[in-house]
């Protein structure tokens, strides 16, 4: 299992360790590092938050309204994860309420086929994200999207530390899992970042994201027995959803 030490050494490698398992960024050449990378998938988040930001800024002052470029924004969002996150949302959701055994959810979540509840799912998450979004858009709070990307990645890692892999097999389980030092050194490095480009709102953000994440682990440990790649994903997608209602609440 990777511990804190594993840091300084390899601090480039965990970085572009990261942005290969989480987007469909280019990287240079490295070894993979898996879950020894789990502290620098806030800094992936911060960086693709300022990506969106300065999409944001530019389509705003070329005159588009803020509904249209928060569409724009979670667009280009998807094509940086290459919809990682919003397919491992729809999954869980089938999986975790389309199944009557812990055999019969983790066998549902592996389908690649989208049932009624993964539907449901991401289009009421994805609405209260573009709902949230065009709120913070609309006053102007473009830095708080780095803050977002940043907190809303550090739950994977501590889920992905807390609880045990529920498939054994998968992208979750070939990636290992963090120690709980580096699963807190990531939730550290988020709330650096979050500090530095939203302030103390990034209290509330923090506290409303735990609460979501902390009801779906409850669910994911009782339904499946642990984590998996989509339970990670639905972990990401919720905490971003939970920090721009807390920005769009502050900005209103």
């Amino acid at each position: 299992m990777p511990t804190l030490r594993d840091i300084g050494p390899q601090l480039l490698p965990d970085l572009w360790s990261a942005f290969a398992l989480l987007t469909r960024l280019p990287v240079p050449d490295h070894s993979p590092r898996g879950a020894a990378s789990a502290w620098a998938w806030p800094v992936v988040g911060a960086v693709l938050g300022a990506l969106a930001a300065g999409f944001a800024g530019v389509t705003l002052w070329l005159g588009l309204t803020p509904g249209v470029v928060a569409a724009g924004v979670l667009g280009l969002a998807a094509l940086m994860t290459g919809g990682l996150h919003e397919d491992g949302l729809s999954d869980t959701a089938d999986g975790l309420f389309g199944g009557w055994t812990k055999e019969r959810r983790l066998e549902i979540m592996k389908d690649s086929r989208v049932g009624s509840y993964g539907v449901l799912a991401l289009v009421l998450v994805t609405l209260a994200r573009w709902s949230a979004l065009t709120t913070v858009l609309a006053a102007g709070g473009l830095w708080g999207l780095i803050a977002v990307g940043a907190l809303s990645r550090a739950p994977m890692g501590l889920v992905m530390s807390a609880l045990p892999n529920a498939r054994g097999g998968g992208l979750s389980h070939a990636t290992g899992r963090p120690s709980a030092a580096i699963a807190l050194a990531g939730a550290g490095v988020a709330l650096i970042i979050a500090f530095l480009f939203a302030g103390w709102v990034a209290l509330p953000m923090l506290a409303l994201a735990a609460l979501a994440v902390g009801l779906l682990a409850r669910s994911a440990q009782r339904r499946i027995g642990g984590q998996t790649g989509d339970i990670l994903g639905a972990t990401q997608q919720l905490a971003e959803a939970a920090c721009l209602a807390v920005l769009a609440a502050y900005a209103a």
